[in-house]
């Protein structure tokens, strides 16, 4: 058996229990560390917020040092959330410029893709930046530039939603009314004997995983759109994510960046605030390339025009990808 199949079994095995200890945020498989220096040795990723010392951790706590014949390493990504932050209008517009749904601040409009029964060239981005993170409706209006990049109504429309890949969220505030009943009165009492905690409603799915956070918006006008991408031209096909691949995107906030994937196979959690967090299987990792706002980029192989990863999430240390073949599949559509 290949050894990158090994370690993706045992990573498969172990995660559940890895991302039961406290400060993990993502499961993968990438190179072993040692004093700093990559070695060629594939092992199983702890991505966790921040590396604490072993003297602050219990013995239940730590991450063990291997898992089903396995080493581990642990590797500090950060908070991992989805890039959504607050230049120019461009019409037509290429990938790589500002664009939202008009209920967001901005993301970055990834490429043209085309429709695989139709034929029809559409704009790809995330869920989060054409759908509002599952809370729009088909035909919503789609600004370019973005809300905060000064996009408006009456003036910026470049499009309508299409479509999107739901994100289905493992926890997230509750709708339950009995639940609700419940909370009230619970927070009554304990303000009657004086406690300053409150509880509050949460709709729990601990089952509940993710492959893409990917939607689809229709140009109003064809023309309106470019298949180029800014300082990367014209992508066409596709390209599986390997370790140490180096690639490169153009986003609406850092512009043209590149990295090296470090990390495949990645079992992470995000967060989309208030309250929200969703778990997404089998994603990409590469080392930080993204801010706020660059969501909705597309990742591509530094060595050809062929598209690699969606870029949804990320941290100060790290950025994080769908594939790119999960993402048409979801979607319907070519590159």
């Amino acid at each position: 058996m290949a050894e990158h199949d090994v370690a993706r079994q045992a990573k498969e095995a172990a995660k559940g229990s890895i991302f039961a200890k406290p400060n993990v945020v993502g499961v993968g498989v990438g190179y072993k560390e040692v004093r700093g220096e990559r070695t060629d040795e594939l092992c199983v990723l702890a991505l966790v917020r921040e590396k604490i010392p072993a003297a602050g951790l219990t013995s239940k706590e730590m991450v063990p040092r291997e898992v089903s014949g396995v080493h581990t390493d642990v590797i500090a990504v950060g908070q991992l959330r989805a890039l959504l932050t607050p230049t120019d209008r461009w019409r037509p517009a290429p990938g790589g410029v500002s664009v939202g749904h008009y209920k967001v601040t901005a993301g970055t409009l990834g490429a043209v893709v085309r429709d695989r029964a139709t034929g029809d060239r559409l704009i790809l981005s995330n869920n989060h930046v054409l759908a509002n993170s599952n809370d729009a409706s088909v035909g919503d209006p789609i600004l370019q530039p973005g809300a905060i990049d000064g996009g408006q109504l009456n003036t910026d429309v470049i499009g309508h939603l299409e479509r999107f890949c739901s994100i289905e969220f493992n926890q997230q505030p509750g709708t339950c009314s009995i639940a609700d009943v419940y909370a009230m009165l619970g927070n009554a009492v304990a303000g009657l004997l004086g406690s300053s905690h409150r509880v509050t409603v949460m709709d729990v799915n601990p089952s509940a995983t993710n492959l893409v956070d990917a939607a689809l918006a229709r140009p109003v006008n064809d023309a309106d759109i470019l298949n180029e991408i800014l300082e990367i031209g014209e992508v066409s096909g596709t390209a599986p994510a390997a370790l140490g691949m180096p690639v490169r995107k153009s986003g609406r906030t850092t512009g043209f960046t590149t990295g090296t994937i470090t990390v495949l196979d990645a079992s992470v959690d995000v967060s989309y605030g208030s309250g929200r967090v969703a778990r997404f299987e089998d994603q990409i990792i590469s080392t930080a390339m993204s801010q706020g706002g660059d969501s909705g980029s597309l990742l591509v192989a530094a060595n050809s025009q062929q598209a690699v990863g969606l870029l949804f999430a990320g941290s100060e240390q790290t950025t994080v990808f769908n594939p790119i073949q999960a993402v048409l599949d979801c979607l319907e559509v070519l590159i």
